[in-house]
């Protein structure tokens, strides 16, 4: 048996091997960010439950923190300081009533301080931005502790 023979013979071999190869390192790379993903996220749901309690604030779960705001903020991050945004968080800041008995209240500052310090941790780059459209909004020590 000539060894160019063998060669051919066994040629399936040798593709099977580079298909499985390759499927090995396509795995390995989509496992690397999965993990990579997970410790960002359990990261920055960390540094948020830290900053949230060093403020005041009672500690959340760190793994509601991970599922709702990811590794990028989720919907908090996007675009804080749409108009609808806004004006839906000013509907929600009022007395409870519905109808003529709906009064605006003056919103507790702790609130707005903790949006704050959720875009400190997701999304730095908004912080200005957010203070320029809370800065319209009255706020005060509203509820007692």
């Amino acid at each position: 048996m000539s060894p160019t023979r063998f060669a051919s013979e066994h040629k399936w071999i040798y593709w099977g091997a580079i298909v499985i190869l390759v499927g090995l390192v396509i795995t390995g790379i989509v496992r690397y960010q999965a993990v990579r993903t997970n410790n960002e996220t359990a990261s920055k749901a960390r540094q948020l439950q830290e900053a949230l309690v060093k403020a005041g604030y009672p500690s959340p779960d760190t793994d509601t923190v991970e599922r709702v705001l990811g590794t990028d903020g989720g919907p908090v991050c996007d675009d804080p300081d749409n108009a609808l945004k806004t004006a839906l968080w000013k509907i929600q800041q009022a007395n409870g009533a519905t109808g003529p008995g709906m009064r605006p209240v003056i919103t507790d500052s702790k609130a707005v301080q903790a949006e704050r310090i959720v875009l400190q941790v997701y999304c730095p780059d908004q912080v200005d931005e957010f203070d320029d459209t809370v800065d319209d909004l009255k706020t005060d020590d509203t509820v007692r502790r």
